[in-house]
């Protein structure tokens, strides 16, 4: 296979529709007064930070290629261009998304790129956009580095990590309900994302499904939307700005100063960087795990329902 062969981008392709979307969301909940809500200075932000990506995609996307092509230069292995190898190299890069993800909030470091993501008190399609200006500061391209060594071209696994995108930015919604229940069981939803996004304790850490909602059942990460306790959108401590800037980066901020304060052990300044989000050398701050077991110690009827059924 020629080192040359290229694929659309098809982030760029659907830029039209993205447009035509979230202005017939707004125009829906205005009309409908319902399926969620637009404040301008958040949409604006989510807006700006979708444009700053792209940016910084452009800026520093060839650190990823030319790692790419350096492992597509030693694989033993070509799958070639069939629809078939573009198939397959969809559904697992799809798991390495669910990976990636994963790590993001589970690794402060990563979680320093992804949290932007996380920071709107709204959850539309503008939400969507929010997206990281560090991604290749956490060298998470690494991951996907076994698609290349097993012989898909990197053009390839680019393209569908596009599509993958592109197919997560209609999720972002609350003027969606549930989908069928065939749907649902499979693929990812505004259902299930909405309990992704929420700060709620039996929402954190869930569902980190990109297309495939199969990865969430497989490895213990699933929770059902609840009629009952509706997604609280944001961060579990919201920053409470709509400075691009500080969204960007607040997070980078903060790892800094906990690694270099004084007193502290190699370990402990090791841990501030890599260990969950809510990590500290004294025990003052509260993780996924202890704010779950907070709730459940003020609320033990929820003891082994949805969400509160995890280690």
């Amino acid at each position: 296979m020629p080192d040359t062969i290229s694929y659309p981008d098809v982030t760029q392709w659907a830029v039209p529709f993205f447009i035509a979307a979230i202005l017939a969301e707004f125009l829906w909940i205005a009309i409908k007064g319902r399926g969620g809500r637009y404040e301008t200075r958040d949409a604006v932000t989510s807006l700006v930070m979708g444009a700053g990506s792209v940016a910084s995609g452009i800026a520093l996307g060839f650190i990823a290629w030319a790692f790419f092509m350096l492992l597509w230069q030693v694989s033993p292995l070509n799958l070639g261009t069939s629809v078939w190898a573009i198939l397959l190299c969809f559904v697992l890069d799809d798991l390495r998304y669910y990976w990636v993800h994963r790590f993001g909030h589970r690794i402060r470091w990563i979680w320093a790129s992804h949290v932007n993501h996380h920071s709107s008190q709204h959850y539309n399609l503008t939400t969507a956009l929010r997206q990281t200006w560090t991604g290749a500061f956490t060298f998470m391209m690494v991951v996907r580095a076994p698609l290349v060594l097993l012989g898909f071209h990197p053009a390839i696994v680019l393209f569908v990590g596009g599509i993958n995108l592109v197919y997560q930015f209609w999720i972002h919604t609350e003027a969606i309900g549930r989908m069928p229940r065939w749907f649902e069981s499979v693929m990812n939803t505004p259902s299930h994302h909405r309990a992704h996004h929420g700060r709620n304790p039996r929402y954190l850490d869930c569902n980190y499904a990109g297309v495939f909602i199969i990865w969430d059942k497989i490895f213990g990460t699933f929770v059902p939307e609840q009629d009952h306790d509706r997604p609280d959108y944001g961060l579990v401590h919201n920053i409470g700005t709509f400075n691009p800037l500080r969204v960007a980066f607040h997070e980078w901020v903060s790892i800094f100063k906990d690694v270099t304060k004084p007193g502290l052990t190699i370990r402990q300044r090791f841990l501030y960087a890599v260990a969950p989000p809510g990590y500290s050398h004294d025990g003052s701050r509260d993780s996924s795990e202890t704010i779950r077991a907070k709730h459940l110690k003020r609320h033990p009827e929820d003891v082994g329902s949805a969400g509160f059924d995890r280690p």
